[in-house]
């Protein structure tokens, strides 16, 4: 092969290089960034009262842990209120009373744990592993949502299941007890 021709060669393979990195970043910069998207990080969900735009008041990583349909709830998860006045949170679910939480205005109650508050469904409408139809309301502004409904099949949940309520166990087959050999008769 002729040195033209390698030269030639050397000069298209830089060439094609650098038309598929520009290419390359041009795609990048119309992607958008994924870590600036809101989600839900956990099992609950994230509920946003004024719409998504605006994040004001919302619910953060909501729950409700039952035994079982029917039964109480505790709800586990977080209130924000990030806007200049207190606010009342108010959560309803079919069959259930509804739970009104104050939050103080740039404040977050947590909910469900040791230095929150606690909030119970007296009655949750699904089984776990099922979603409740639910509304979270602050002054005259609402949102539906689906909250999901736990149980203690999770060991992470199982302390949150109400007090007095059986919550199922993960089933264990019961063991072959073992038979009486025979001794050998020679």
């Amino acid at each position: 092969m002729s040195r033209r021709a390698t030269a030639a060669r050397g000069a298209r393979t830089i060439a094609l290089a650098a038309v598929s990195a520009t290419g390359a970043l041009l795609l990048a910069a119309c992607a958008p960034t994924t870590t600036d998207l809101n989600y839900d990080p956990s099992d609950g969900v994230g509920v946003s009262v004024l719409g998504e735009e605006n994040r004001d008041l919302r619910g953060i990583n909501l729950m409700v842990v039952s035994a079982a349909e029917g039964e109480a709830g505790n709800v586990l998860g977080a209130l924000a209120n990030e806007s200049a006045d207190d606010a009342s949170f108010t959560l309803e679910a079919p069959g259930a009373a509804p739970v009104t939480v104050d939050v103080p205005a740039g404040g977050t109650v947590y909910l469900g744990t040791e230095t929150g508050e606690a909030v119970q469904l007296d009655t949750v409408g699904a089984s776990p592993g099922e979603y409740v139809d639910a509304t979270l309301t602050v002054g005259g502004d609402s949102k539906e949502f689906q909250l999901p409904v736990f149980d203690g099949t999770l060991p992470e949940y199982a302390d949150y299941v109400p007090a007095g309520a059986t919550s199922p166990s993960p089933s264990v087959s019961p063991s072959a007890s073992p038979s009486p050999s025979a001794s050998p008769t020679e």
